[in-house]
């Protein structure tokens, strides 16, 4: 039990005493990180935005294909209906943009 408390406060102490090192050195090049890392994650967040909203729009016209070929006298009404719910789907993928593209800009160090 006494080994268990001796590696906590050796532990605790090196953690304390390490982040007291390195802030002045992290402090200069932090502005740099941070525009850089905002642009990676808007990046990833517009592939993420697009690949969400390319997957729906798959899935909805392979199915509104599915049901006008079971039922093709209800063609208009399932394209009707497909024509609305890819819009909307759309309208999501270009939100997320607009919020990637905010949230970069939106940075100040």
């Amino acid at each position: 039990m006494s080994k268990n408390k001796l590696a906590l406060a050796v532990g605790s102490i090196v953690a304390l005493a390490s982040t007291n090192a390195f802030a002045e050195a992290a402090a200069e090049s932090n502005k740099h990180d941070v525009f850089t890392w905002a642009a990676a994650a808007a990046g990833f967040a517009i592939g993420i935005g697009v690949l969400g909203g390319a997957m729906g729009q798959g899935r909805a016209v392979a199915a509104a294909v599915e049901g006008i070929s079971r039922n093709p006298g209800a063609a208009g009404k399932i394209q009707m209906n497909m024509i609305i719910g890819l819009a909307l789907i759309e309208s999501l993928v270009l939100f997320s943009f607009l919020i990637a593209f905010l949230l970069q800009g939106k940075i100040v160090v």
